[in-house]
Formats: structure tokens, sequence, C-alpha cells
């Protein structure tokens, strides 16, 4: 797909105004890196467009997903009304990001977003999306187990611990709500976890694998991994201590557009899919604050919650 400028400015235009609804007078932040800037001008300038006070900040890359930005932009986040971070790392899983929607901002974390990415994933059936995620959360929401199997036998089994089942759809309008754009998930963070996890579809900050990695959780956190994307995930989980490697979220799928490319924020949006991730997990309901979280993509699962299928083979049931 090529992209062209008015594709560009469709999709940005459905964040500003259908998942955002930025208004006039509002002060509306954009943070991006200068890799991220042409993304950012427009977000910028199309929040500009409808009267808010709109302000572009750009900062260097940070190490990792879930490391912090600098104190200035932290600062600036506090004072925003609505945020939007067009960032190579995630910011969704920051102190500073938390910190901005308890103060009362709407935000959008966009991380590792392209403008052929952002055009194609926009593009979903929002109602349909919507009504899948919801189904997802609310699911997710009321189950107590999650088990994720593989066609070679291999099984993931999540506790859930009472935790909230939390929507992705794009929905942002409201006072201190958070989500990522593109759009299409249902999450939750899993208080612990036991068995073998196979990833067959891509890792965050590492990309598609290029062999099914092996991952082997005991206790809430990875003990091991084969492969040479799940030996690199663990290096880069383990570089933060015990925490980084423990579970910090299990995602369902739920956009019909979203195709497998290699960037984490597509990928775990992908109808039928599901994603678990490692690190940090204090902004999403779990009580790990590290600056890593790094989520691992399943193409084709079998997803069941309480024992009742929720994917098979990748096709969604709800």
């Amino acid at each position: 797909m090529s992209t062209t400028s008015a594709d560009l400015e469709r999709a940005v235009h459905a964040v500003i105004h259908d998942c955002l609804a930025v208004r006039e007078g509002e002060d509306a932040l954009v943070i991006c890196n200068p890799v991220t800037e042409r993304i950012g001008e427009t977000m910028r300038d199309a929040a500009h467009a409808v009267g808010a006070e709109a302000v572009l900040a750009i900062m260097t890359e940070r190490a990792s997903h879930a490391a912090e930005p600098p104190p200035t932009v932290a600062n600036a986040m506090l004072r925003a009304d609505v945020i939007l971070a067009p960032t190579v790392q995630s910011l969704s899983h920051t102190a500073a990001r938390n910190a901005a929607t308890d103060a009362g901002a709407r935000v959008a974390t966009l991380p590792g977003v392209t403008e052929e990415m952002l055009a194609r994933a926009m593009s979903a059936d929002v109602e349909g999306l919507r009504r899948r995620v919801k189904a997802v959360a609310e699911a997710l929401d009321v189950a107590r187990e999650a088990t994720i199997a593989s066609a070679d036998g291999a099984v993931l089994s999540l506790d859930l611990g009472g935790r909230p089942g939390i929507p992705d759809s794009g929905d942002i309008r409201e006072r201190g709500t958070f989500g990522n754009l593109p759009c299409g998930e249902g999450f939750i963070s899993p208080a612990s976890g036991e068995g073998l996890l196979v990833v067959d579809g891509s890792i965050a900050s590492i990309g598609k694998v290029s062999e099914p990695a092996r991952l082997t959780v005991e206790d809430g956190r990875l003990v091991a991994a084969t492969g040479p994307e799940g030996e690199r995930l663990f290096e880069l989980l383990s570089a933060h201590g015990e925490d980084g490697t423990r579970i910090a979220e299990l995602g369902i799928g739920t956009n019909e557009k979203a195709i497998l490319t290699g960037e984490i924020l597509e990928d775990e949006k992908i109808l039928g899919s599901c994603h678990v991730a490692f690190g940090a997990s204090a902004g999403i309901g779990g009580s790990v604050r590290v600056p890593v979280h790094l989520d691992c993509v399943v193409t084709r699962p079998d997803v069941a919650l309480d024992g009742e299928p929720l994917i098979r083979g990748g096709e969604l049931l709800t």
C-alpha cells in the first residue's frame, strides 16, 4: 500500500475528531521522535485546526518501551488536556503517562506507528471493532483463568486474579482515558502464570520471529526462552532484574485491518491473535513498575477463559 498525504490526513482526522474529540481551547501536546516528526506535525496541525493550543515536543528516542520521557516532557504532560504520542518506544506503561491520565488528560499512544500502518488500521469498521473489544474486555473481566494452547500441545495458564478487563477501542473522549492507536484489543494484567507459550508472530523491539520462540513461564516469570528472538527477549527483560521478566499483560486482537508487519503496535491488534507481555504492568491493573514492557504475539492461538473457548485456531468466537 502506498500512503498518500490524503490517506495520512484522513487517518489523523479520525484520531483528532473521532477518537480524542479534541476541542477548541484545549491544551494539546504531541510528543514524537525525529523519525516520526512528519506524523507528529500532521497531528499538531490537525489539533490546531480545531482551535486547540497545540504544541509539538520532539524528544530523543528512549532505550526501551516503558522508559520514561525526559522531565520537561513529563511536566508538560501533566498540564495537557489531550496528549498524542507517535513515538518509537511506547510511553503507555510509564509513570509519566499514568500521572497524566490521573490528572485528567486524554492520552493516545502510537508507539512504532508508520504512515502506512495508521492509514490502513484506522480504516477498520469502527462499530464492529468496538463491539468485539467490548465483548472481549467483559469476558476477561469476569474470568478467573485463561489458557493459551498451541498446535504442538504447549499450554500457558494465566491466573487473572480478579483484575479488570480493559477495552482499547479508540474511544478516548472522556477525561482521564487512555488507549493505543491504531486500536483494537481487549486486555488484562494477569496476577501470575505457569507453562509454555509458543510465539509465532513477533516480539516488541525485536520484530518478526524467524522461528517459533518457546517461552517458559514459572510462578509468573519468564525463566527460559528458545529461538534467536526468544533468547534476545530474555536478555532485554532480564537486564531490568526479576520484575522485568514478570507477566504483565494478556491481550486479544480485534482489528480486521491489522496485518503482521513486525511492528508490535499493529501486530498485537490482529483479529484473532493474542499477545502476552512481560515487564511493566502498574498502568494497566498490575503492580510492577519497571522501564520495560515487551509484547509477544501469537497469530493463531487457541485461547479459553475458564474452559470456554474465546479463540479457536486464530478465529475470535465472540
